[in-house]
């Protein structure tokens, strides 16, 4: 019996919660945002019809207590629950509470979650449907000397996983049996803290694996479909970083059978709803009949879903809504296997340094726009703007960047171009990043695998290196922001207009790295400037600088870069490179404090998980000092030198701000 939702409350936060709302706005049902102290003035917030403040910013006191998600709704008279992805999204016991209450849960069944939660006995499941699975152990017995002769038995290299873990925490890649002990530590120390499960499993470690997802639904009459697949190889540290829709190079033949493997799957356990079977495929000798094995199950709506939509033209949260509501599924696999139209490719725009192991990173937004046009065939799925603060309680991502084509090269160069329109300044992100892997050779031909980000590290992972050019550039928008700044109807007609604001001639200075400063000589005639950097000299004739796009005619050839300017940096964004340089204080800029070379800061605020060294120790460059957690993410600190541990004071359990001093390595001479 159909039962229509006319409130719906979303239990999360971000993109997704913003991805919701515009469903929902369409198909006519109120929403109701929920938030913490840090999301009071969230776009989710401002897009829903409601919104309920439920605690303090830390996700355990708001976004993961579900009697407060639950007051919420009866506060609001919420009669549904969306819980998109992380948070109580597959937690069984939330969506037991849902029913109890009388409140719809957009989601699969307290059962089917549980029959998929635990990595362990989901392979034990699906082994009895006929579901083909990854060779290993997943027994109860977790004593080490159990594990190490498992291990033996499987064959290195394998992979160690907390059974209920994922977005790979709790995972640990072993190659030698001397190395096992210290990664079932670290896995179950891992497990523990994020799942509050320190049990293991082993899986035989595919050397050159691809990870290809079924999108599948249930609805309650027991009838399963999938809606193609999406492969989601290119990672880092186990985490998605491109998607894209069909997988490239597939057979007819292989996604038949994937296709039916994964429809088992969901049958065998009666699922509702969206949900995502994960496999992995050893393509060490090509794709064609290349063994595929079950990982998971993730039994909710995933990240990635856009592609999926991009390519059959369906709003798979308004599946998700109708399923709930005890609608039968709108499509049978007949129909949807007609549907499929050009392909599809999406990256997950990140707050994190690539060029310092992906380091997640926090700080206001600069630069950003989410509600720009993308083009007719982009999109842009975004929780934060201009202004918002990414902070260290929850998941980096910015947004999803999303782009289609006729076929997989035009998708990759639409998405391409779509990412170069999109700057973000303010703090650090991957976008430079996914330019380069979306520009590499062999993504283009096809050859992804999750071990391809290591496997091009030297190209994907080479951080731009400013140059005199680029200092000029930035000295050149430096006066067109003042210019701009000084307002007029047309400041570019009046020949001497920059005098308003500066000398004919003046000096500006950047740290240029290795307290080396760079003097730049500025001289203007009207739009027309000259930057001398030492015996180079650069000129330019400014045409515009509006909306931080900064448009210049130099050496012949009119430029069109975004670029941010205030008192300490100026970020220039152009084509495949974001360069942010540091103004010096001489200039009103440049950092205040800077730190010797011996000196170990925390790269943001965390807790201590485990101190590995103590004062006096002497210890040599690459060795672990330190492990902390900080966003969801395990970090280990290693030695940048040789040398002497001095200043350590600080425990296991210990809490740390960002830049705070953990230790010194002094010379042992």
């Amino acid at each position: 019996m159909s039962n229509r939702i006319k409130k719906l409350l979303i239990a999360n936060r971000g993109e997704i919660a913003c991805r919701v709302i515009s469903t929902c706005q369409r198909m006519g049902i109120k929403t109701v945002a929920v938030y913490s102290d840090a999301d009071a003035k969230a776009l989710h917030v401002e897009m829903a019809d409601e919104a309920v403040h439920i605690g303090p910013a830390q996700a355990t006191e708001s976004y993961l207590k579900a009697d407060k998600i639950l007051n919420a709704c009866k506060v609001t008279g919420a009669d549904a629950v969306h819980p998109g992805y992380g948070f109580l999204s597959e937690n069984p016991a939330f969506a037991e509470a849902c029913e109890e209450n009388g409140i719809i849960f957009v989601g699969p069944s307290a059962a089917s979650m549980r029959a998929m939660a635990l990595k362990g006995a989901a392979k034990q499941l699906m082994e009895d449907a006929g579901v083909p699975v990854v060779p290993g152990y997943h027994g109860e017995d977790q004593m080490l000397e159990t594990l190490t002769r498992e291990a033996e038995r499987v064959g290195y290299p394998v992979l160690i996983k907390a059974v209920a873990g994922g977005g790979g925490k709790g995972m640990r890649k072993v190659f030698d049996a001397k190395d096992l002990p210290a990664a079932i530590e670290g896995a179950r120390r891992e497990g523990k803290n994020s799942f509050g499960n320190e049990t293991l499993l082993i899986e035989k470690y595919i050397q050159k694996p691809r990870h290809i997802e079924l999108q599948v639904f249930g609805d309650s009459e027991g009838i399963a479909v999938h809606l193609f697949e999406r492969d989601c190889s290119l990672q880092r540290r186990h985490q998605k970083v491109v998607e894209e829709a069909p997988a490239p190079g597939m057979s007819v033949e292989m996604r038949r059978a994937m296709g039916d493997a994964a429809v088992r799957a969901a049958e065998a356990i009666g699922y509702q709803g969206a949900g995502t079977v994960e496999f992995i495929v050893d393509v060490a000798n090509g794709l064609d009949d290349a063994p595929f094995f079950f990982m998971e199950m993730n039994t909710r709506l995933q990240v990635e879903h856009p592609v999926t939509e991009m390519i059959t033209g369906q709003d798979l949260v308004e599946w998700q809504i109708r399923i709930a509501e005890g609608n039968p599924l709108p499509l049978s696999q007949d129909e949807i296997d007609v549907l499929t139209d050009g392909h599809a490719v999406e990256v997950r725009l990140y707050a994190e340094d690539p060029y310092n192991d992906f380091l997640p990173a926090t700080g206001r937004v600069g630069l950003f726009d989410p509600f720009a046009d993308p083009g007719p065939t982009g999109r842009i799925d975004a929780g934060v703007r201009a202004g918002d603060e990414v902070s260290i309680h929850y998941d980096p991502m910015i947004a999803k960047l999303i782009a289609w084509g006729e076929d997989r090269q035009q998708a990759i160069d639409a998405l391409r171009n779509l990412v170069q329109e999109t700057p973000v300044t303010g703090l650090k992100t991957n976008r430079d990043f996914l330019l380069a892997a979306l520009s590499e050779q062999d993504f283009a031909n096809g050859d992804v695998h999750t071990g391809f980000i290591e496997e091009h590290k030297d190209t994907l992972l080479k951080k731009p290196v400013p140059t005199n050019r680029d200092y000029a550039v930035a000295s050149f928008a430096i006066v067109a922001a003042r210019q701009e700044r000084a307002g007029g109807d047309d400041p570019w007609a009046i020949l001497d207009a920059f005098r308003m604001n500066l000398h004919a001639s003046e000096q500006l200075w950047f740290d240029a790295g290795e307290d080396d400063v760079l003097t730049v000589k500025m001289r203007e005639d009207g739009t027309h400037l000259t930057a001398e950097i030492g015996a180079a000299s650069f000129a330019a004739d400014i045409v515009s600088f509006a909306d931080n796009v900064f448009t210049y005619v130099m050496e012949g050839r009119r430029e069109r870069l975004f670029a941010e300017v205030d008192d300490k940096h100026v970020t220039l964004v152009k084509g495949e490179a974001t360069l942010t340089l540091a103004r010096h204080a001489r200039d009103g800029g440049g950092d205040d404090e800077a730190d010797g070379p011996g000196t170990i800061l925390a790269p943001m605020p965390g807790k201590i998980l485990d101190v590995k060294v103590a004062d006096g120790d002497i210890v040599e460059k690459g060795q672990p000092l330190l492990v902390m957690e900080a966003m969801k993410m395990e970090q280990t600190i290693n030695a940048p030198r040789d040398g002497k541990v001095a200043g350590l004071g600080l425990k296991a359990g210990d809490q740390v701000t960002g830049g705070a001093v953990l230790l010194n390595i002094q010379d042992t001479e």
